[in-house]
């Protein structure tokens, strides 16, 4: 077989879609790429997924991911070659076609199982996390580290809606939690170990009606009660909304140091000092507002925000982090990227609000226009603030 034929065989499989007339497989398939999702990944599945909503026959659509991983996310370095060889319109493309298929999945008109075992991280989360059912394991890890990539994949919807200030936690550090935890902060609906997946799968391929009640009590079945480890971030959930309360992102560190400072749990204050630290500033405070004006307006509105905001970090309105960050973590891997501004206090308001102009400089962009549909439900939890 030729390279060229291999290549395209590769690339037409990358999506693997499986089922019987009633219940639908889509299954992402780049093992050895974590299952980070490519532009033509993304096409595939929100076309699947749009001719599954209109045939009266199909009752179920499952999501889940070939390998250890459901999806690390998008596939940054692919992104990252299109910029810096100047072609901007593809990836606005794709991350147009990443909101909308989002969209797609929070309104889906049929009740749709993502069996998450393995890590889900930036945009595989953000898509999975708006399924009716979010099914985790002892092996699930949850993550948004973009901004240690100098970027801001979305995530105001759902991290504006976890309980007090867990949100900005995550959003801001980066940091990783398990299955447990994300039962716990409403982030996922199940809980059931990796060894019962299959069986599980093989009830669900059986399901021949659409009535989510009767969904959750067969997933119901399977479900076992989580753990939280003793020293998990959801277990300081308490601390948590103390320091990430912050009116500012300088306020949320200034609290952090000085918990440390009195002796209070000072390795998970440590550790996320670190990993704010190790972000770019600008996007530690693009994110904090994204997340705080989440709380005020619905998934489609947060959608928009989200991706107007990104485009504007991929042309480089204010500053070109995204093309450091994906040079020092995953192209050139470095691990020093060189932020501009360097510093949080160099980041100003003015800098900030650009990136919440409902336009771009930029005559190949184009607005996310999301139509309306009828089944808009909140798969989220509501905030408690």
């Amino acid at each position: 077989m030729a390279v060229g034929d291999l290549l395209e065989r590769e690339s037409n499989n990358q999506v693997v879609f499986e089922g019987d007339s009633s219940v639908k497989k889509v299954m992402l398939n780049r093992p050895r790429k974590l299952n980070t999702l490519t532009h033509q990944m993304i096409s595939q599945m929100t076309k699947r997924l749009e001719d599954y909503e209109k045939e009266p026959e199909v009752k179920l659509v499952m999501l889940k991911g070939n390998g250890k991983a459901f999806c690390a996310g998008g596939d940054m370095v692919a992104i990252y070659k299109f910029l810096i060889a100047g072609d901007w319109s593809f990836c606005a493309s794709y991350f147009n076609k990443l909101f909308t298929l989002q969209y797609l999945v929070s309104t889906y008109n049929k009740p749709m199982v993502a069996i998450i075992d393995g890590v889900v991280m930036g945009g595989g989360a953000l898509v999975s996390m708006l399924a009716n059912f979010k099914i985790v394991t002892e092996n699930t890890v949850f993550a948004l580290p973009e901004g240690a990539l100098g970027s801001d994949v979305g995530g105001s919807y759902i991290l504006s809606r976890l309980p007090g200030y867990f949100g900005e936690y995550l959003g801001l550090t980066g940091a990783r939690i398990d299955g447990a935890e994300m039962i716990a902060c409403g982030l996922a609906t199940h809980f059931v170990l990796s060894k019962d997946l299959q069986l599980l799968e093989n009830a669900l391929d059986k399901v021949d009606s659409s009535d989510t009640s009767a969904i959750s009590h067969l997933i119901g079945k399977f479900v076992h009660t989580p753990n939280i480890k003793q020293h998990s971030a959801y277990g300081r959930l308490q601390i948590v909304n103390k320091c990430f309360s912050g009116k500012i992102v300088e306020d949320i560190l200034l609290a952090l140091e000085t918990e440390i400072e009195n002796g209070a749990d000072e390795k998970w204050t440590v550790d996320s000092v670190n990993l704010m630290k190790s972000c770019s500033p600008l996007s530690l405070k693009v994110s904090l507002k994204l997340i705080r004006e989440g709380r005020r307006q619905n998934l489609e509105e947060c959608l928009i925000l989200d991706y107007t905001a990104f485009c504007h970090v991929l042309l480089g309105t204010v500053s070109n982090d995204v093309y450091e960050g994906v040079r020092a973590k995953l192209s050139g891997k470095d691990e020093k990227p060189k932020w501009q501004p360097s510093k949080l206090e160099l980041v100003t308001k003015e800098m900030v609000d650009r990136y919440f102009e409902k336009s771009v400089d930029e005559k190949e962009w184009i607005f996310l226009k999301l139509s309306p549909r009828s089944n808009l439900v909140d798969n989220m939890m509501s905030s408690k603030l």
